[in-house]
């Protein structure tokens, strides 16, 4: 019998894992991810513990011999790689390091949305999370769907406990509640576990809206977990691997509040996919356009001016704006376009606060397609130069969505 060690080694904390550093069992690998495509017609991988698969004897390698292997087949090459671009080994942590044609989860995204939105984080943390994470993943040639944003997943609170709960609540996976990760970037809004206070309930329910719209406006690929489009619930349970019974399961008798979630994301899916400019194939990079006299993304602080330094890291949770302008975006070969000019408000604060829509050439108008303050309200409109109108209120802990009316609308 071969000695079992050569062929496999321990870097997941979840059981043995595959040593794909071996020739045998990388090709017991791709034969049988080749299997999966071409027979059962599978059209993509999330890889749990993903760094695990290009760790050599030397360590991550992000040319090793899986990660060669797939960009050289090729089936492979025509469906979707998704890497959890970390694992318990040494070095494992290796997000932004995989070669192109690979997503990855982004974990710093969930981090500072979760952040940003209970007002632990300053704009300047945001900001990059919203333009697809360049910082981490504009190299080598890859797009922004590269970065695999989220701000839950299933390991860990639901979106709803996120804003329902401070502390993890395992107690029924028997180990003392000392399971799952105690780090939780959460906040409960002024109670712990579910209430009948309903300026508390009206505050959770804002938050959810908040993050969701993050989500769903951020450049990148959003990714959803199932339940959380209606206020699906584990009861606090951060680690319900365990769990088969009703902490994990999914209850599909959906409540009112759940039903009115559900016509809130479904609004905003719609908006991403009308306006292309919120998924777009190039990073954002804030450049100055010298032929159109233009920035591609510029930031505006509360008075409607640009971003100074003071502005990005003088408090948590401040109210900023990210104006996409729609006249810089490519649409060929050293073309610009006419795509929409979307402008994005956030603001963390606790208070509300008055913000000066920025003035735009060439607009007769901003038009408001989304106020998580008031989810269901009418859409409104501001003139575009008339300074009485651009000095708009917005509530606290509240996120607007406006597109730019132009002229010959």
């Amino acid at each position: 019998m071969p000695d079992q060690k050569r062929y496999y080694i321990n870097d997941t904390g979840t059981g043995n894992t595959a040593n794909l550093s071996h020739p045998r069992v990388l090709q017991m690998v791709m034969d049988s991810l080749r299997y999966w495509v071409d027979e059962m017609h599978v059209d993509g991988f999330r890889f749990d513990l993903g760094t695990v698969l290009a760790r050599e004897p030397n360590g991550f390698d992000n040319q090793s011999g899986f990660l060669k292997a797939c960009s050289q087949d090729p089936l492979l090459t025509t469906v979707k790689l998704i890497a959890e671009p970390w694992d318990c080994g040494p070095g494992g942590y290796q997000v932004g390091q995989f070669p192109p044609g690979w997503a990855e989860w982004n974990d710093r995204f969930r981090d500072t949305v979760r952040d940003f939105w209970k007002g632990a984080a300053p704009p300047a943390d945001l900001a990059p999370r919203l333009c697809a994470s360049g910082d981490l993943f504009d190299q080598q040639g890859r797009r922004p769907w590269t970065s695999v944003n989220f701000v839950s997943a299933h390991d860990g609170f639901t979106l709803n406990d996120l804003v329902t709960y401070n502390d993890r609540h395992n107690e029924a996976n028997g180990d003392e509640n000392r399971d799952g990760a105690s780090d939780n970037r959460s906040w409960n809004c002024g109670a712990e576990g579910p209430t009948d206070d309903q300026e508390i309930n009206a505050l959770r329910d804002r938050q959810v809206r908040n993050i969701l719209t993050t989500l769903l406006v951020a450049q990148g690929t959003p990714m959803l977990l199932a339940g959380d489009e209606f206020a699906r619930t584990q009861q606090g349970n951060n680690n319900a691997y365990c769990q088969d019974n009703a902490i994990s399961w999914v209850d599909w008798d959906i409540s009112e509040r759940g039903r009115a979630l559900v016509k809130f994301v479904r609004k905003l899916t719609k908006l991403r996919q009308d306006y292309p400019i919120l998924r777009r194939d190039r990073f954002l990079t804030g450049k100055f356009d010298d032929e159109l006299g233009i920035k591609e993304v510029a930031w505006f602080n509360g008075s409607g001016a640009e971003m100074g330094a003071e502005d990005w890291t003088n408090g948590a949770g401040k109210a900023f704006a990210m104006l996409i302008d729609g006249r810089a975006q490519p649409t060929g070969l050293h073309k610009k376009g006419s795509d929409a000019t979307i402008l994005l408000v956030f603001n963390a604060g606790q208070e509300p606060v008055r913000f000066v829509l920025p003035a735009f050439a060439g607009a007769v108008a901003w038009r408001c397609v989304i106020d998580t303050a008031v989810p269901e309200g009418e859409e409104r409109i501001v003139n575009v130069g008339q300074d009485h109108d651009q000095d708009h209120e917005m509530a606290a802990r509240s996120l607007l969505v406006w597109v730019l009316v132009p002229q010959d609308a």
